[in-house]
């Protein structure tokens, strides 16, 4: 049975079915430091990832799982996927758009 190579910021799957990202390998102690999607960290020395079984897996669509953040923390899904004001030509200065405000049409 293959076990896939740790590779911080590659997120995986144990044999119970738990999600983790890699967040630090230390060669020097030869650990392996993983964030679980709820957030709680755990180290594993080789034996104990091999151990897990862990399979290569895409990172979850669910972003806040190892955030401390509700649903309801962020009701307006319009404020979230909102462009920056510096992306929407509307709420440009015309006059400052080109950069040359500053600088004198003598």
């Amino acid at each position: 049975m293959s076990t896939s190579t740790p590779i911080v910021g590659n997120w995986y799957e144990c044999h119970e079915g738990q999600l983790f990202e890699v967040v630090a390998i230390d060669i020097d102690d030869h650990t392996i430091e993983v964030q679980h999607f709820d957030g709680s960290l755990e180290e594993f020395d080789n034996d104990g990832w091999i151990a897990m079984m862990p399979k290569e897996t895409e990172a979850p669509e669910d972003w806040t799982g190892s955030l401390d953040v509700e649903p309801e923390d962020h009701d307006d899904d319009e404020m979230i996927n909102a462009a920056p004001a510096w992306l929407v030509s509307s709420q440009l200065d015309r006059d400052e758009a080109g950069g040359f405000s500053e600088v004198p049409t003598n």
